[in-house]
């Protein structure tokens, strides 16, 4: 069976679309077969991988609202090698609202993976910038949680609100959610501020921050453009060993404590 992440916080620009694309990108690299979940209304993920948002006939919103639906029907594989996706259209802007009249609305994505995760090492799920019912559907059907967060302080701040989403989960839908760990980015090392955030992130959660962060770099942007991976577009990139070392742990076992948040 697959693991599932979940990359999930609920600020926007925090890397979350750059983490699963180049996370993903990377295990397939490995030979690991990789689904990418696309969960952002934004879509931003599926155009990323070259396909256009507004042309898909099938998308996430219609396995999630149509639970008959063969998840195989919306599957677009291929999309590299060891590489597919369940891509995201427009229409999921309407999901909340929808969702919210769904009994076990909670537990639609995990149904929808069910039929098809033995047939991936790694599923990872693009979630959008806040806590909804969709980020809901994420953290039920996943095995871990990873955070991206940069570095900045209001960022920091509200991890709190995350990580207490996630206690909540575990309580009521999903006991066996883990966290697998924090990744920070856009580190500025000549930034006082930047080196303030890090060092107040490390110590909130200890080993669970990815080490090094990664750097502010304008490769993500280029390559992001270009429709390309860092792996491809840009292997010396510091950030590529940052990413395969993630795809190392998720694939190892986690550790059996996690850190305490309640200061972020």
């Amino acid at each position: 069976m697959a693991r599932i992440v979940a990359v999930t916080n609920q600020k926007g620009g925090v890397g979350k679309t750059t983490t699963v694309f180049n996370v993903g990108a990377i295990a397939a690299d490995m030979g690991r077969k990789t689904l990418l979940v696309d969960l952002d209304p934004q879509a931003a993920l599926t155009a990323s991988l070259g396909l256009d948002p507004h042309r898909l006939e099938k998308s996430i919103y219609h396995l999630l609202l149509a639970r008959e639906l063969d998840p195989e029907r919306v599957l677009v594989k291929d999309v590299r090698p060891n590489l597919d996706v369940l891509p995201a259209s427009k229409a999921l802007v309407r999901s909340d609202v929808e969702l919210a009249q769904q009994i076990g609305r909670e537990y639609l994505l995990q149904e929808s993976l069910f039929p098809i995760r033995h047939e991936y090492d790694l599923i990872l799920v693009d979630n959008a910038p806040n806590l909804g019912v969709l980020t809901i559907n994420a953290l039920t059907a996943s095995t871990d949680v990873l955070i991206p967060l940069v570095c900045e302080y209001l960022a920091l701040r509200g991890m709190g609100m995350l990580v207490d989403m996630i206690r909540q989960v575990r309580s009521e839908t999903n006991p066996s959610l883990k966290i697998l760990g924090v990744l920070i980015s856009m580190y500025d090392p000549r930034s006082l501020h930047s080196r303030e955030v890090y060092a107040e992130a490390k110590r909130i959660f200890g080993d669970y921050v990815f080490e090094p962060p990664i750097p502010k770099n304008a490769r993500f942007a280029e390559a992001a453009a270009a429709q390309r991976p860092l792996i491809e577009y840009d292997p010396d990139n510091p950030a590529v060993p940052i990413y395969r070392s993630i795809v190392e742990r998720i694939l190892a076992e986690n550790k059996d404590e996690e850190p305490v948040a309640e200061s972020a």
